[in-house]
């Protein structure tokens, strides 16, 4: 509530030539839907470091930092381009799990791991921790995109599939499968984008017990790496916990087999 109250009070402040920017920003705030609420992330990583979250609601920060957070920004947008254009160009035939991760960290990974330096910067700590923050962020985002991925499905949204985007789930299946399912995945694939019984088809194969039990190994995996960081950075414990809580909250596994046939297709 407290950052709700900062942005609105902020948006209060522009002066009356920029009602356009005013009604824009007040939409997107308004209409924003997370599972969690992500735009608490970097005062977690302020209170964990300080004991004290508010500072970072900070929009205006010293000078003795502004060149190092401007430097994250820029780092973070050329990184998370690549990602998208990555993502955006993907080919499902020569698509792997290492490199939809890769993918991965660059569109929700960059942006993640920018938000958790920044404000370890803005806490005063030494390179060393800003680093560890950075990459947390970046572990953070992969599983996020992850508990993303698996949301798109259970909606009944399928946007992904409707994109033809290469997702995780989807390099599990091809992993997991013959040359000859392989074919038939690559095919449901390029189908799903304008054919409904393609889509359930392929929403079938993807919810396999095999393919989630390749998905949930990794997962559990990137969740390991994501807590053994935290375990290292340490730090205040009762804000510490709450980070904890929240990868694990971004990384329960969502789908199940059984499922496949309850999901709607749209």
């Amino acid at each position: 509530m407290d950052i709700d109250a900062e942005m609105e009070a902020t948006l209060e402040r522009l002066p009356p030539q920029a009602g356009a920017v005013r009604a824009a920003v007040a939409e997107l705030v308004r209409n924003r839907e997370f599972t969690y609420p992500l735009s608490v992330l970097p005062l977690i990583v302020h209170a964990v470091e300080t004991g004290a979250p508010e500072p970072a609601v900070s929009l205006a920060v010293p000078e003795s930092v502004r060149g190092a957070l401007s430097a994250e920004i820029v780092k973070c947008w050329i990184v998370a381009a690549e990602g998208q254009l990555s993502d955006l160009c993907g080919d499902a035939a020569t698509a792997t799990r290492d490199s939809v991760a890769t993918a991965y960290r660059g569109k929700s990974g960059a942006p993640f791991s920018m938000v958790t330096a920044m404000a370890a910067e803005l806490a005063g700590v030494e390179k060393e921790r800003v680093e560890l923050w950075r990459d947390f962020g970046d572990v953070f985002g992969i599983l996020w995109q992850m508990f993303n991925d698996q949301e798109d499905i259970l909606s009944g949204r399928n946007e992904d599939l409707l994109n033809g985007t290469v997702t995780y789930l989807l390099a599990c299946a091809l992993d997991t499968s013959a040359s000859r399912s392989t074919e038939r995945i690559l095919r449901l694939h390029a189908d799903a984008r304008n054919s409904r019984d393609a889509r359930a088809e392929l929403i079938d194969t993807l919810l396999a017990p095999a393919v989630l039990g390749r998905y949930q190994d990794d997962m559990d995996e990137f969740r390991g790496v994501a807590h053994r960081i935290l375990d290292e950075l340490g730090g205040y414990e009762p804000y510490l916990s709450v980070m904890r809580n929240l990868v694990d909250e971004s990384s329960r596994m969502l789908l199940r087999a059984d499922l496949a046939r309850e999901v709607i297709v749209g």
